[in-house]
């Protein structure tokens, strides 16, 4: 188990998880603050897993925030040793699913609004996900990510959508910029000044993680609030 200490005095444990299904198991850390909001997925790209450094500085800020986190190996150790398996995005929205169920019946998370959070080729396999079963997903963030991965889903992605790319990252800017435009959802795309593709310049890890809790905190909200019709205000910076 990982312990850490919120701002608030909190101990906060990452639980070792193995959610099992489709004759494989996936290991995972289930980390849930007091008063959780939400839970969030978070799908690792480009063969990275649940001890992903990036990924592990946002679920901390993200659980300082009441938002509980599962980080969790999309690939099983053998899957993970072939490239193909990577950049197979079918193959990972199915994984990225079979956690969604899994929160939705285990007796810690049950309940919660789930969001997805997807990084490079994870950021695929999150909207696919999302377009193909939104029930429960209240929210989605992808942070450097390859929406273009997932193409023919974009349009029926339903559920809010913010997308999260370095300022230098030139290819991928214009990459998630044309997935925005597919995007019927309420969707913002934020461009971080100064930041390459794995925002390793100071302060720009530090941005995405305020960013991205603040679009799962608003939409981690009691389903009595959601169907306004209200559209989230585009955001381009």
């Amino acid at each position: 188990m990982i312990s850490m200490m919120d701002d608030k005095g909190y101990h906060i444990v990452d639980q070792p998880i193995t959610v099992k299904g489709e004759g494989l198991a996936l290991n995972g850390l289930l980390g849930i603050p007091p008063t959780a909001v939400g839970v969030v997925v978070f799908a690792h790209g480009s063969g990275s897993g649940r001890f992903s450094p990036r990924n592990n500085f946002a679920a901390r800020h993200l659980q300082q925030g009441r938002v509980a986190t599962l980080l969790i190996d999309l690939l099983t150790p053998h899957e993970a040793e072939d490239r193909s398996k990577v950049f197979d995005i079918d193959l990972l929205a199915d994984r990225v699913l079979l956690a969604k169920a899994w929160l939705e019946q285990d007796a810690r998370t049950k309940g919660l609004g789930i969001g997805f959070f997807g990084a490079s080729t994870g950021a695929g396999a999150a909207l696919q996900a999302a377009a193909r079963d939104p029930s429960s997903v209240r929210a989605v963030v992808a942070r450097g990510g390859r929406p273009d991965l997932a193409e023919p889903y974009l349009p029926s992605v339903t559920t809010p959508t913010l997308l999260i790319v370095g300022g230098d990252d030139e290819p991928v800017i214009e990459m998630n910029r044309a997935a925005y435009g597919l995007l019927a959802c309420p969707k913002r795309l934020v461009i971080v000044p100064g930041a390459s593709h794995l925002f390793e310049e100071p302060g720009t890890l530090e941005e995405v993680a305020e960013q991205s809790l603040s679009w799962f905190q608003q939409h981690f909200r009691p389903a009595t609030q959601e169907g306004t019709g209200a559209q989230t205000k585009e955001r381009l910076r």
